[in-house]
């Protein structure tokens, strides 16, 4: 759903035969629907003087009106959620090479596109939760949860989901495709419902006793802890976790990142945007505004997620990984992953 106003879209819209070149102006489409996220832009908009024009909506309808705009497109800047998104922006030839020193300095490897098409700015672990009165030893790993001693038990969302693509995804460039496909014939023999829901409603289904055994993204369970809610915080207590792989890969990542938008008008002010992103400001506003993982070395962490424990994380190069994601999503069908 969008969040913009009729009169903003219009505004944009009508900027199309002019292409919006007006100097201290920048045309954000952005698919993260956070709140606080606000604080960014309004911070930036204070140092820097450039007024941010904002486009809200689901990724794929974003991505769909940049390529209907073609070359009169507006955007400046793409952000959205998850590695298979932005890699599926930049295949659609939505996003352009840049050249920043900075992002280069601040951004890890394995977090950028190999082209600097894309950039990660926040992470968050996909981790494995489970019941602590009813589970004694709980998956280790991901692997763990296409074992048979887990039938029945586990509650995971569906096969369309991005995070699950990419988690897939990641199996695929660490194991090969044939262990893939095992495991995802094995959590679809071991899943106590058929997927359903968000990440929180996994969590839920914990707490419901529909299932002992979910796997959800770091920064949902964390808000539970941050403040109430529904169906989750009031008994968030029962709920352990495990970082996964901690003797292997690592616990994997998922991204949250933006790329400059193909036909930019404004894209020094674009690439702009992108540095503050990284800056240790911002990087502080992306974990206490939103229980994420900064992605700049040396960035505050929010209480809520460091509760949660020190790990190690999977380093896998999320722009190998997400040239995998059609394997992945061809698996999900022959395993009948709905």
């Amino acid at each position: 759903m969008f969040k913009s106003s009729t009169a903003l879209a219009a505004t944009l819209v009508a900027t199309l035969t002019t292409a919006a070149a007006a100097e201290g102006e920048l045309n954000l489409y952005s698919s993260r629907h956070y709140d606080t996220d606000e604080r960014l832009y309004t911070d930036f908009e204070e140092q820097t003087g450039i007024k941010i024009n904002r486009i809200e909506g689901k990724a794929k309808e974003l991505m769909a009106r940049m390529e209907a705009e073609g070359a009169n497109s507006p955007a400046d800047l793409l952000l959205t959620v998850d590695t298979s998104r932005l890699e599926g922006a930049k295949n659609a030839g939505l996003l352009q090479s840049i050249d920043s020193a900075v992002l280069e300095e601040k951004i890890p490897a394995n977090l950028q596109d190999s082209d600097n098409q894309w950039f990660g700015f926040s992470q968050r672990s996909r981790i494995i939760f489970y019941d602590k009165a009813e589970v004694a030893n709980p998956p280790m790993t991901y692997l763990d949860l296409a074992k048979p001693e887990y039938k029945g038990m586990v509650c995971i969302r569906s096969s369309t989901n991005t995070y699950n693509q990419t988690l897939l995804a990641s199996i695929i460039e660490h194991h090969g495709a044939e262990a893939a496909k095992g495991w995802a014939d094995g959590v679809v023999a071991n899943m106590a419902r058929e997927p359903q829901g968000g990440d929180t409603d996994q969590l839920r289904g914990i707490v419901s006793g529909e299932c002992d055994i979910s796997v959800a993204n770091s920064y949902y369970f964390a808000r539970g802890h941050r403040k109430n809610v529904k169906g989750l915080s009031d008994s968030i207590e029962a709920i352990g976790w495990v970082f996964p792989a901690q003797d292997a890969e690592g616990s994997h990542m998922n991204l949250s990142g933006g790329g400059v938008a193909a036909h930019a008008p404004n894209k020094d002010n674009a690439i702009k945007f992108l540095e503050y992103l990284a800056s240790d400001k911002a990087q502080a506003y992306f974990s206490a505004g939103n229980d994420e993982y900064p992605v700049v070395a040396g960035a505050e962490l929010a209480p809520s997620i460091a509760k949660l424990g020190e790990f190690k994380a999977d380093e896998v190069s999320l722009s190998a990984v997400a040239k995998n994601i059609p394997e992945a999503q061809k698996i999900f069908n022959e395993a009948g992953w709905k």
